[in-house]
């Protein structure tokens, strides 16, 4: 099953967010920037057109002026994302890795990076905070360790540099061979960004692991109106930003390749009556779903 490559979509998309100044010209948020970042990055690969790296590159420098910290990068620029997430910084170090593919000096921001934060969220041997205090002086108050946080360190510091990283990268290894064979995730878009990580090392034990309970679990998350419910015991209820993400998840992997485009479909006439209606993490991921990219092993090499 080929990734979706619908560019029309994705430009139309863009213009109206540009319009209605949701994204990239709304407020910052860590985890749709990195989508967004990635999205850009891609577009500039498949259609050649400089104004999409451009835009990349500016919109890096606008997360490090609103949200960037002496150390780290806070979660989101409205008054209730305080705080930093781990695998929102994961996310943000692969898309800075993406964006070095084309302009070098962005790995060794990835890796200055890591090196802000590594240290602080990961306790070796037992896992990665979830949630840290805005200066990563302790741990958020009531948030423990992540269930994914280590495979998302793993994969993206593996392709920023296995070598100034190798320190970090064996710890977040230790961390994945300790919890894989016992882990089974039952949320959507914790399912479909199990999936995307699994696909870019696919052989490594903890890869095929997941993937296969991965898969399972979502076939039991399928509802025939096109769509995956956010937990299996709430059939009724669903996100379109979560289920994009299983949709990019699902493209990777290359399964289930007929529910991805009724999904996409169910998504552009459903409409939510709340705040998401208009959030910006959900038409960033709206185009992540209908154009992956560079979110996808191999693309453009």
């Amino acid at each position: 099953m080929p990734a979706c490559r619908d560019i029309p979509y994705v430009l139309d998309k863009l213009n109206w967010m540009r319009a209605e100044r949701i994204w990239p010209n709304g407020l910052r948020y860590t985890w749709t920037d990195a989508f967004g970042v990635v999205l850009l990055v891609s577009l500039y690969a498949e259609l050649g057109e400089r104004r999409f790296l451009d835009e990349a590159e500016w919109l890096v420098s606008e997360v490090d002026r609103v949200l960037g910290r002496p150390r780290g990068i806070r979660i989101g620029e409205a008054p209730d994302r305080d705080g930093q997430y781990f695998h929102y910084l994961a996310m943000w170090l692969y898309a800075l890795s993406v964006l070095a593919r084309h302009v070098p000096a962005y790995q060794r921001k990835g890796v200055d990076l890591v090196h802000q934060i590594h240290n602080a969220f990961v306790v070796p041997g037992r896992g990665v905070i979830w949630k840290m205090k805005e200066d990563l002086s302790a741990p958020y108050p009531r948030y423990g360790f992540g269930a994914l946080d280590a495979f998302d360190g793993y994969i993206s510091y593996r392709y920023l540099d296995e070598h100034a990283l190798a320190r970090e990268i064996a710890e977040m290894r230790a961390l994945i061979d300790a919890s894989a064979a016992d882990l089974t995730i039952t949320q959507d878009l914790g399912l479909g960004m199990m999936l995307w990580l699994s696909h870019f090392f696919p052989a490594e034990a903890w890869a095929v692991t997941q993937r296969h309970r991965s898969l399972a679990v979502l076939d039991h998350m399928w509802r025939d109106d096109g769509y995956f419910c956010p937990e299996p015991d709430l059939p009724d209820m669903k996100f379109a930003f979560t289920n994009y993400g299983v949709s990019v998840g699902l493209q990777a992997v290359q399964a289930m390749s007929e529910r991805v485009p009724r999904l996409n479909s169910f998504f552009d006439y459903y409409r939510s009556g709340d705040d998401y209606d208009r959030e910006a993490i959900t038409h960033v991921m709206a185009c992540s779903s209908h154009f992956p990219g560079y979110l996808i092993r191999g693309f453009h090499e």
